[in-house]
């Protein structure tokens, strides 16, 4: 049989103070989520040669795990220096680019976007130790062609998008659709997209079989006249697939490990691989359109953003986050270039800027109207911040 390539990619994301949070209110449920990221490289060691596992950790999760009170707090549970350490290592690991507060980036303002992915980027080169990160992980797979140039700019390679919304531009199979990279292209700048296979995604999340595993993917691409790459995307640290601590019981030992093994004995004609890998052996192929949207959650399918968007509260909230964005960033733009501008109004508006950005965090929308609010206390602070240096100037 003729191999076929397998890219593993896992978001992992807490907002911001939630696992501290829930180290008080739900200790269980906060050791869960802190197993979940400690066991992944410790069932990897040992496969060094074969496992190939792509990461995204949110600005926020990073900020928690490298935070030194959080790291003193949680000693005995689990050593989170020991394990961004372990999370350096290039063999298992590949860590994708995201957006430091997990923005849906298609709701958030532009003028957000960049300081979004600057300042991920900032934290993820001091905890990874490296320059540059070939990959992109849009947070919830919220995904607009209008971000290419900058994620162009930003120096990323591929990005990664959901099956569902990726219409072929040259002729091509269903096949080619899903298995190979493509070139978007949107006002002149390019970029590779890696296209996400829901259907295998989702029961990557739910749980699988490998042999399962081994037999849909070979009747997937049973017609592919080319080295297929087949990409599956799922959450990291959420659902019991994931968070059971028992090794019958959860994704890394019942599947994965035993996945490794079929690899490492030569049972099996599917092969791990890094993204960048297949990239430089096998290129890309064919020019691609994605419509603008996000992974699937729940009921809905990620057209139209509904998990985000569905009431008139949240709806509300993202047009407030509209407004105050552009009023700060007016204000910025007028202090920046004042004579009146002071060393502390910069601090204070800098202030305002981590305030406006944590108000876009994803999950404020995702939980329908109850974290709404929490995004309203931080708009409240940019806000007041703003009305505070307008008395000023």
């Amino acid at each position: 049989m003729s191999e076929i390539y397998h890219a593993l990619v896992l978001n992992l994301h807490q907002p911001t103070n939630n696992l501290t949070y829930l180290l008080e209110h739900a200790p269980w449920e906060a050791k869960e989520i802190l197993f979940a990221m400690d066991r992944m490289p410790r069932v990897l060691w040992g496969y060094e040669n074969i496992a190939r596992v792509h990461l995204s950790l949110s600005g926020a999760l990073l900020e928690t795990l490298s935070d030194p009170n959080f790291q003193s707090r949680v000693h005995g549970i689990v050593k989170c220096g020991d394990l961004l350490w372990h999370l350096q290592n290039n063999d298992l690991f590949d860590i994708l680019g995201t957006g430091y507060y997990h923005p849906v980036f298609p709701l958030t303002p532009k003028n957000d976007w960049e300081e979004h992915m600057l300042r991920w980027q900032s934290i993820g080169k001091h905890l990874f130790s490296r320059p540059h990160f070939s990959g992109f992980w849009p947070p919830e797979m919220g995904f607009t062609m209008e971000m290419i140039p900058l994620l162009k700019q930003m120096g990323y390679q591929f990005v990664i998008v959901d099956s569902e919304h990726v219409e072929a531009v040259d002729k091509m199979s269903w096949e080619e659709l899903y298995y190979r990279p493509h070139i978007a292209e949107y006002e002149g700048e390019e970029i590779i997209v890696i296209v996400r296979d829901r259907d295998l995604s989702n029961a990557q999340e739910s749980g699988m079989e490998y042999e399962w595993f081994h037999k849909e993917l070979n009747e997937r691409t049973k017609w592919c006249n080319f080295p297929p790459l087949v990409t599956t995307c799922t959450d990291g640290d959420n659902g019991g697939w994931f968070r059971n601590i028992s090794p019958e019981g959860n994704f890394w030992h019942y599947f994965y490990r035993r996945f490794l093994n079929k690899v490492q004995t030569n049972e099996t004609n599917i092969r791990p691989i890094f993204i960048k890998d297949y990239i430089n052996y096998y290129g890309v192929s064919g020019r691609v359109k994605v419509h603008t949207g996000a992974w699937n959650t729940g009921w809905h399918d990620g057209k139209g953003f509904v998990q985000w968007t569905g009431s008139q509260i949240q709806q509300a909230a993202l047009q407030r986050i509209d407004d105050i964005s552009q009023a700060f960033h007016e204000l910025y733009m007028q202090i920046l270039h004042s004579p009146q501008a002071t060393p502390d109004m910069m601090h204070q508006l800098e202030e305002a800027r981590w305030h406006l950005l944590r108000a876009e965090t994803s999950c404020h929308f995702y939980w329908g109207e109850t974290w709404v609010q929490r995004s309203h206390d931080d708009l409240d602070v940019v806000d007041n911040i703003i009305e505070h240096i307008k008395t000023i100037v």
